[in-house]
Order: structure tokens, then C-alpha cells, then sequence
């Protein structure tokens, strides 16, 4: 294979293990940080990069993401003849089922409620409820999105999903389109946000949309936090209409300190940890990638920056 040139240019990551990975796929090629001025690159490996950066390597063929969301990227003006590639799994759709599972898991079980009581120095029961009330609707069937329906039907909950086009999963009651969001919304009790974020869907976890879900119903947000309108959801569960919610991620990060969702009852907050990206899984997959590309191959995990996933 010939020799080539990688820009790494990835926002509040340690580079080095990330330079020491690709130099041993790709021995032949010059693997370097990215600094004004260096030489132009063939591939780019990213993470939020400046603008600046693209400014500066219009030469650019292929641009690979270290995530699944590249709406950091859709902003930026972006080379015109380079490919987008983003993540498609590496390690994080596990970690995403699993962090799912266990949030759907402790709202259905009262178990965070129990831990409540048991703070108090409480003995108590709860009365247990059946899985077929608690309806389980995913909002986007991705790689991530399918992986967590797989998870959830182990437990035996009924499970819903809902792309912008039709998609079949064994086991998934499928919604697609604009059509059938409300029947979606309205045969789910527990809603998981896994849409990417583009213009179509800020602000999709609004008063109208969470308001059609079952009464007592659940969000779990582990996509962005600008889909979620704040003041919504804290209205909503203060009036009785969502019984809880756990959310990853959020508009600013860190959490501001005197943001209401830090004390409010119904709310468990986690430091956008849901899947985190795993270095060796990542870099095996860009190099097998950036590998394929060399060779005129067909890429998967290609984004459309036009729709913005």
C-alpha cells in the first residue's frame, strides 16, 4: 500500500495512543497532530475539530469521526470532496444496551425508590408491576438503537421503535415517518432518545411530544442533550404526567451547578457516560476503514452531512 498522510485533530483527547495505534496499521504512513501550518493531509482522524482545521486541508479524502454523532462536524464547513465516516459500534452499542437496560430496569422494579427508603432507614414494599404495562419505545433504529431493543426483549419488556424510514426487527414494533410518530409516542410508556441530532430533531423531547406518552412515563436520554426541551420535561414531571426520567447528556456540559435537574427527585443525572468510545475497538475499526478506502473498497458508516447522520 502506498504512502499517505493522517491528521489527528480531536478536541480534549491524549493524542498519543491514538498517533502509537495508527502508525502500527498503517507503518507506511505519516502520522501526525494537527497544527496550523503542518503539511496537507490524505485522511483526518476527528473529534470536534476548529474550523480552522478544515480551512486549512481542502485536500482532505476522507474525514473519520472517533463517535457515532458527527452533528459537531455538520457545522463546520467541511472539505467538498472529502467522505464523512463516523464509529458504527466499537465497543459502544454494549455499553449503551446495558446503561438502557439498567435505567428501565431500576424505574420499573421502584428500585430507585427502594434506595430512597433504605437511606431513610425504611423497610418497605412495593407492589410489582407487570412488564406489559411498561411499553419500551426507542426513538431511532441505528446500530446503537438496534442493539439496545435486542437488549431490552431479553427482559421480556414490549418493545417499540421508530425511524424516519421502515425498518424490521424481530421482535420490535416498528413506526416510521411522521405518520405514525404520535402512535409511537402513545404506545410507549418508557421512551430511549437515540436519534442523531440535526436540525429535524432539536427540541423533539418537547411538552407536546412527551405529554402523548403513556401516563407515568419514563425518558431516558442518551443522544444529545439539545433534544430535550428542559423546562418541558421538569413541567411534565412536576405535574404527575412523567413518573422519571434518566438523562446522559445535556445542553452544557458539565451540568451547570444550579441547573434544577441536579436536585429534582424524579431526575437521575449521569455525566454523559451512557458508551463511552473505546480506543482499541475504535482505532481497529478507522483503520479497517481508511484501509478500505485505500483500496477503492465500499465504505460503511458513510455520512449523508446533508441530513446530518
Amino acid at each position: 500500500m502506498t504512502s499517505f498522510r493522517i491528521s489527528f485533530c480531536c478536541t480534549n483527547t491524549d493524542p498519543e495512543p491514538w498517533l502509537a495505534g495508527l502508525r502500527t496499521a498503517f507503518p507506511q504512513a505519516e502520522v501526525e497532530v494537527w497544527q496550523p501550518g503542518v503539511p496537507p493531509a490524505d485522511y483526518a482522524v476527528v473529534w470536534a475539530p476548529p474550523q480552522p482545521f478544515f480551512d486549512e486541508q481542502p485536500q482532505l479524502k476522507g474525514v473519520f469521526n472517533i463517535g457515532a454523532g458527527v452533528d459537531a462536524l455538520t457545522k463546520l464547513r467541511l472539505p467538498s470532496n472529502a467522505v464523512v465516516v463516523r464509529l458504527e459500534d466499537a465497543g459502544m452499542a454494549v455499553q449503551m444496551a446495558e446503561y438502557v437496560c439498567q435505567g428501565a430496569i431500576r424505574h420499573f422494579r421502584d428500585l430507585n425508590a427502594y434506595a430512597d427508603d433504605v437511606r431513610a432507614g425504611q423497610w418497605t414494599f412495593y407492589k410489582p408491576r407487570q412488564r406489559r404495562d411498561f411499553p419500551v419505545g426507542i426513538l431511532g433504529l441505528g446500530v446503537l438503537g438496534a442493539r439496545v431493543a435486542q437488549a431490552l426483549q431479553h427482559f421480556e419488556f414490549p418493545v417499540n421503535g421508530w425511524s424516519r424510514s421502515p425498518k424490521a426487527l424481530d421482535g420490535v414494533r416498528g413506526f416510521s415517518g411522521a405518520a405514525q410518530f404520535h402512535d409511537f409516542l402513545a404506545s410507549s410508556r418508557v421512551l430511549v432518545n437515540l436519534l442523531p441530532l440535526t436540525p429535524e430533531t432539536a427540541n423533539i423531547l418537547n411538552r407536546e411530544t412527551l405529554g402523548r406518552l403513556q401516563p407515568g412515563g419514563y425518558v431516558i436520554n442518551v443522544a444529545r442533550g439539545a433534544h430535550l426541551v428542559d423546562e418541558d420535561l421538569l413541567a411534565l414531571l412536576n405535574s404527575g404526567h412523567l413518573g422519571g426520567a434518566l438523562l446522559d447528556v445535556f445542553r452544557t456540559e458539565p451540568l451547570p451547578a444550579e441547573h434544577p435537574f441536579w436536585q429534582h427527585p424524579k431526575i437521575t443525572i449521569t455525566p454523559h457516560t451512557s458508551a463511552r468510545t473505546l480506543r482499541s475497538e475504535s482505532i481497529a475499526q478507522i483503520a479497517a476503514k481508511m484501509g478500505a478506502m485505500q483500496r477503492g473498497e465500499v465504505l460503511t458508516g458513510v455520512v449523508d452531512v446533508g441530513r446530518g447522520y
